[in-house]
């Protein structure tokens, strides 16, 4: 695929969070007339696409990467997919939040990467 695993490994991750978001949020918008156990369903197909991206993800990542590297820059990716779906698809406001939480994360990934 790419030259480096990791970012492969990043490149796959942020497709699969695209899929994850979906299935756990997007059910929100579009399915509030619909029983729950309908909107679980439609997640739980979304969620088949998120893994058949994570789970090579996480293979190819772990080749170069720790364990802990690899949930870190998961969680990164998570909110660097989550905060536009919020904003565009969910009609969410920005919030300094956000931002504060990232920092969080670029303290996270500092100490698991460093060394």
């Amino acid at each position: 695929m790419l030259q480096h695993p990791a970012l492969t490994a990043a490149l796959l991750l942020v497709g699969s969070n695209l899929f994850m978001t979906f299935a756990w949020y997007g059910h929100l918008r579009s399915m509030q007339s619909n029983p729950w156990w309908i909107a679980a369903i439609v997640s739980w197909g979304i969620a088949l696409f998120e893994y058949l991206l994570q789970v090579p993800a996480n293979r190819i990542g772990y080749t170069v990467l720790s364990l802990g590297q690899l949930k870190i820059m998961q969680e990164i990716i998570t909110l660097a997919v989550f905060v536009p779906f919020a904003m565009f698809y969910m009609d969410q406001p920005l919030k300094l939040d956000y931002l504060w939480a990232a920092l969080c994360m670029v303290g996270a990934a500092y100490f698991i990467f460093r060394g």
